[in-house]
């Protein structure tokens, strides 16, 4: 259930003013919200599931040296604290293809998210949970918190006509990134 809780959160806040969010709300100007969440849920599922696979991999492959992952996975979300500062926007090309994306709703949706999300921070992160963490939990918990972020921005823009405020979001993230950092440097330099 930790492992569920935790990587809801996680992959929530490292969502929030991504550009999958951006996606999200320019593919619901073009289809229903309904075809555009189920597209979502099915891309993330298949890129959280592979990201779980590699994460649970190396927690297993590396026994013995947790403390070092955690450190790892602590300089990963700092990492992903930098990234998510930075900030990351949907190109005018981007919102472009999802205006004019053709065939079934579903599977365009799917197909853009999917590709989108590989190599994105929410599949990095995933895997950094999951080399801690059951994988089942992470991977469950993780894909819900994306739809979750996803959906918010849709209905945000649908009920306010614009964007979310950026730079909150934006400086909520980071610190959650940074916060979660901490914590697992301090857990592995402390467990050593």
């Amino acid at each position: 259930m930790y492992a569920f809780l935790l990587s809801t959160a996680v992959i929530f806040v490292a969502e929030l003013g991504d550009k999958s969010q951006l996606m999200a709300m320019t593919f619901a100007t073009r289809y229903s919200v309904k075809q555009v969440l189920i597209g979502i849920t099915a891309a993330t599922a298949i890129v959280h599931l592979l990201s779980v696979g590699i994460g649970a991999w190396v927690g297993t492959s590396f026994e013995g040296y947790q403390w070092l992952i955690s450190i790892v996975a602590g300089i990963a979300f700092l990492a992903f604290a930098a990234w998510t500062l930075r900030g990351d926007e949907l190109t005018e090309d981007e919102a472009d293809k999802a205006r004019r994306s053709t065939g079934a709703a579903v599977l365009a949706v799917g197909v853009a998210f999917f590709l989108a999300e590989l190599g994105d921070k929410t599949m990095l992160a995933t895997i950094t949970l999951a080399t801690q963490e059951g994988w089942f939990g992470t991977w469950i918990g993780s894909t819900l918190g994306m739809v979750l972020a996803d959906a918010l921005a849709i209905g945000a823009g649908a009920l306010l006509g614009k964007k979310l405020p950026e730079k909150a979001i934006k400086y909520g993230a980071t610190l959650a990134f940074v916060v979660f950092g901490v914590i697992l440097i301090i857990e592995g330099i402390t467990s050593r």
